[in-house]
This record gives C-alpha cells, sequence and structure tokens, in this order.
C-alpha cells in the first residue's frame, strides 16, 4: 500500500511562497546560428535567469523521457508525462515495438477479434494513422508487421488510410512513405486471393488528428474521406500528392488536402462498411481521441456522421485510461502511478495548473499520468484559456499573456503552494517552419516570463524554468554530412518542423538564497529530475523511487 506522507526535507525547508514550472514548450538549446529562432530572439528575462538563477540543460529525449534510443526525438506527452511522473516510464513506441517482438500484439484477444470479424463478413481491416517513422505519434514499421500479420494469417483484404507527417518527419518526405508502404502492399498483393490497397489520405493538419476539441472539422473531413470515401479521386497516393502539391506550390505534407483512391470506374477503393474491423494504428493518445469518439460514440454530437458502420474497431493503445478510450486496443500502455500531482492532493497541498486549448491536456493530463479529471477538486484549480483557431504564425503570441493573466492571479490568492503552466508558442509556431514567427513567439514568453518574476519575488516564491523538448531551437533542415543548412532542388533553405535532439534549458530561480547549489554530482539529468527538484523546493523529500534534484542537498 502506497505511503502518501511527504516527508520533510532534510536539509532545505523550502521557500515560504509558491514553487511555478513553467513549461516552455519547444525551445530547446541548439546551435547559434541563423536557423535558431531561440538564439535569434531577443530574450532579456532568459539572458537575466541565466545570470541569476541555477542555470543548466536537461535531456528531453530518447531514453531520458522512455523512448527507444536516444536517436527518437521528445515530444509534449511523453516530456510532460516525465514532468509530473518524476520517473521514467517505458513510452508508446518502445511499448508497441516490444509488443509486437514478442508477438504478444497478435496474440491477445483484440486482434484475434479483429481477424475473425473480417473472416466472417468479408470486409477488408482498414489501418488509419499517421504514416512515418517519426516516432511520436505512430511508427509505419508497426503497420508493415499488422500488414504481414494480416497475410499470414489469411486476411484477403486491407485497407490504408495514410496520413500525411512533415511534422515529426521533414516537411516534404510523404513520398518516401508513400513508395516503402506500396512495396509492402504489392508484395503482399502479388499472392493469389490478396488484395490490398491505400484507400485515403490527407495531411495529419487537414484532417482526422484533431486533438483537445479544438477543431471538429478536421475529424469530419476524415469521416467523410476514410468513412464514406468521399473526396477528390485519384488512381493513386503518388499522383495525389504530386497533384496537390503543384496545385498548391509550398503547402508543405501536414497541411495537404484529403483525397480518395478510386478504380478505373471512379469508385472508392476503400470506403468502411458494415463487418469490417477498423485499427487506429497511432500509440499517443491526443490526435487519436476525437476519431477514436467518432467511431465507437454513439450519440456523438460533434458533427453529422450519418450512416455509422457497425465494425469492430481498435486502438493502438488506451487513449484515455479514465474514459476507457478506446474500450478495445492491442497494446498495454505504461502504468503510471504516483505522479507529483496526486501526492500534492493527498497531502492537501494547493495546486494550479494552466495552458491554452493546445497544451492544456499537456499540464492535467499528461502530467497526471495520463489520468482525466482531478485528484482533489478541494485542493487542485486547472484553468483553460481557449486557443486561436488560426495559423499559428499568423499569431505567433498565441495566448501566452492570458495564461500569464491567469497564473498571477492564482499566485496572488493565499494559500497556493504550486503552479504549473505551459507556454505553446515555441513549439506549435515552430512546427510551422516560419523562423520568424517562431522568433516572435520566443520573445513573446520571454515577456511573460518578465511579468511572473517580480511576482515570485514579492511572494517569497522559486521558479522554474524548462522545456519539455526542443523544436524552434532548429527551423531548417541541416546536411548531416557537411553540418550546413539542406537546400531543396531550387536552392531554397528546407524547413524543419520537427522536434529537435537537442537538450532543453532550466533556470531555478529562487530570489534571495545564496545557499542551493547545482549537484554537480548527477550525470545527464532529464526532465524527470524536475519534480523532486519542485518538491525539495517546497521543503520535502522526494518519493521514492523518484529521479533526484538537481539541486545539492536532495536525497540520493
Amino acid at each position: 500500500m502506497t505511503d502518501w506522507k511527504l516527508q520533510k526535507h532534510r536539509t532545505f525547508p523550502g521557500v515560504p511562497g509558491p514553487v511555478l514550472i513553467v513549461v516552455m514548450d519547444g525551445i530547446g538549446c541548439g546551435a547559434s546560428n541563423d536557423g535558431n529562432a531561440v538564439w535569434l530572439a531577443r530574450t532579456p528575462t532568459l539572458d537575466r535567469l541565466a545570470e541569476t538563477s541555477l542555470t543548466t540543460q536537461l535531456k528531453a529525449h530518447g531514453m531520458a523521457v522512455g523512448l527507444p534510443s536516444d536517436d527518437d526525438m521528445g515530444n509534449s506527452e511523453v516530456g510532460h508525462n516525465a514532468f509530473g511522473a518524476g520517473r521514467i516510464f517505458d513510452q508508446g513506441a518502445k511499448r508497441v515495438n516490444q509488443a509486437i517482438e514478442s508477438g504478444e500484439i497478435f496474440q491477445g484477444d483484440e486482434w484475434k477479434k479483429l481477424v475473425r470479424r473480417v473472416e466472417e463478413s468479408g470486409e477488408p481491416m482498414h489501418f488509419i494513422g499517421l504514416l512515418s517513422d517519426g516516432n511520436v505519434h505512430s511508427n509505419i514499421h508497426h503497420l508493415f508487421a499488422m500488414l504481414r500479420r494480416c497475410d499470414e494469417e489469411g486476411v484477403r483484404k486491407a485497407r490504408v488510410h495514410i496520413l500525411l507527417d512533415g511534422r515529426d518527419v521533414s516537411e516534404t518526405s510523404a513520398l518516401e512513405y508513400v513508395d516503402a508502404l506500396e512495396e509492402v502492399l504489392h508484395e503482399i498483393d502479388a499472392k493469389e486471393g490478396r488484395d490490398y490497397r491505400i484507400a485515403s489520405g490527407g495531411g495529419r493538419m487537414y484532417m482526422t488528428m484533431d486533438r483537445y476539441n479544438a477543431d471538429w472539422s478536421m475529424v469530419e473531413r476524415g469521416w467523410s474521406h476514410h468513412v464514406r470515401g468521399e473526396g477528390r479521386g485519384f488512381s493513386s497516393a503518388r499522383e495525389a500528392i504530386e497533384t496537390i502539391r503543384k496545385e498548391n506550390p509550398g503547402m508543405i505534407d501536414q497541411d495537404l488536402l484529403g483525397f480518395v483512391i478510386v478504380d478505373a470506374q471512379g469508385n472508392p477503393v476503400g470506403p468502411i462498411r458494415d463487418g469490417a474491423s477498423v485499427v487506429l494504428f497511432n500509440f499517443r493518445g491526443d490526435r487519436a481521441i476525437e476519431l477514436t469518439r467518432a467511431f465507437t460514440e454513439p450519440n456523438l454530437t460533434e458533427f453529422d456522421r450519418g450512416p455509422i458502420p457497425d465494425v469492430e474497431f481498435a486502438g493502438m493503445m488506451e487513449y484515455d485510461g479514465d474514459l476507457k478510450l478506446p474500450r478495445h486496443y492491442l497494446v498495454q500502455p505504461p502504468e503510471i502511478d504516483r505522479t507529483m500531482g496526486e501526492y500534492l492532493a493527498r497531502n492537501r497541498i494547493p495546486q494550479f495548473a494552466c495552458s491554452e486549448t493546445q497544451k492544456f491536456g499537456h499540464v492535467t493530463y499528461f502530467w497526471n499520468g495520463n489520468r482525466t479529471g482531478m485528484f482533489d477538486p478541494a485542493y487542485e484549480e486547472y484553468f483553460e484559456v481557449p486557443s486561436d483557431r488560426v495559423p499559428f504564425e499568423q499569431r505567433p503570441w498565441m495566448k501566452a499573456a492570458e495564461i500569464t493573466d491567469a497564473t498571477i492571479a492564482a499566485l496572488k490568492r493565499d494559500g497556493l503552494r504550486h503552479a504549473r503552466i505551459n507556454y505553446a508558442n515555441g513549439d506549435m509556431v515552430g512546427h510551422t517552419g516560419h523562423r520568424d514567427a517562431a522568433v516572435i513567439a520566443v520573445e513573446a514568453v520571454d515577456l511573460c516570463l518578465a511579468r511572473l518574476i517580480p511576482i515570485i519575488e514579492k511572494l517569497d516564491g522559486s521558479l522554474i524554468v524548462t522545456a519539455d523538448h526542443g523544436n524552434c531551437d532548429e527551423m531548417f533542415e541541416l546536411d548531416k554530412k557537411t553540418g550546413a543548412f539542406s537546400k531543396d532542388a531550387e536552392g531554397r533553405l528546407r524547413k524543419k518542423t520537427s522536434h529537435t535532439l537537442n537538450p532543453v534549458p532550466c533556470y531555478v530561480y529562487v530570489p534571495g538564497n545564496t545557499t542551493l547549489r547545482l549537484d554537480e554530482g548527477l550525470r545527464e539529468p532529464g526532465i524527470a529530475n524536475i519534480a523532486a527538484t519542485a518538491f525539495q523546493l517546497l521543503g520535502y523529500e522526494r518519493p521514492e523511487g523518484y529521479e533526484p534534484s538537481i539541486l545539492r542537498g536532495s536525497q540520493r
């Protein structure tokens, strides 16, 4: 049985005021060059923090956040899991890799039900998901493994509905992944009695992969293309992508318009009908929940689905543990327990969490170990600022000012001991590939930090400023051989829209304190160390099993 009692810290009594954690989403520590929006930005507040606070860098990718290797970029979800849990759990891609390698995924009842359904009905097995190896939402090799398993088990028909990335991978790399998929499909389709094809597709930011109920019209577009087979018809995915790119110069993969693959008579080759099985092969939850609801929720009101096909639906993983979405999934998610938020609630320590819609789930759901709702509403306050529905590069300041307003108001209330907030600017604008807008995004965050510091000083609190991963610190692709910026055939710099492998900054500001020091004995600390650091500043020892504080004097 868990002992929830937090023990007083042995060497540090805690600051009198609140401990505020600020996550500057997507703001990493990159090279000092013209592709680094952080370096280009005017950041007097961060410059001041570098001089007046305990300053270091933290790992925020790869094994430091539970991913398979240090070649895997971090992301906001695993990053906020690590922040809130204070420990490192095997995450999405790693869990699925293990399940495929061991055969666990194919031995489970859910996979067997999917296969049995299409055997009985004669309808195809449908796969929907992000087609890349970005390892953030999905991995194309997981799809390949399932397609080959379908063939081995005698599944005669399969259809793949592809969502093009250009966000976690290079912005115009879609055809590389389409060609690889077509090769696998052709290999299977060449066998007698097999019919395996791509059925529909489009950019991930145009259709299907909305999150946090920000824009259900994206899901509606995906539903029309994937399920109804309605949309502009092409004979192949390659033809569709090349045509749409030609008609829309500069359009990158994540924004690519939708398409449907049709036969010689112009009929869609893969609408989803009664009797089919459907696998949503994304393993990350935030951008999978809404499509899951569209397939499984009888009384959904967000858009008119028309006739809802009777299908066997399964997600790659469970996307929301509290809401039990979906009911059926192929791989068990990491069980993240004893989070920072739960310890604080059980010890009756008031806490506040705030962000705008785009990252609100990160400081609540992901921070709390993939758990919806509060542990104890008497000691928790969550505040969501609605995001604007405009391209992020057009308003790179986003809702940083409103988040700051709400946070200052919360900090001034008597009794608040911990607050955590996320400024989404660096990540969301970084994903657009617009460097100059990303510079403004960083400056907007810096300006808001300047408003928070005097409040922390006045309240005798402390401030931890860090990030969950890099993004806008590398706005252009680099040539791996030369290290120079990569250019396309026309000589233009290739935009980089994905996260980076760079470490992230960490500033621990404790006004008036001269005794705390960074613990130089820690080798390569990561963002999972932030929870214990916050507990120390609150005056508590880290819970059992937590990664240690980055400050000297903490329990080791």
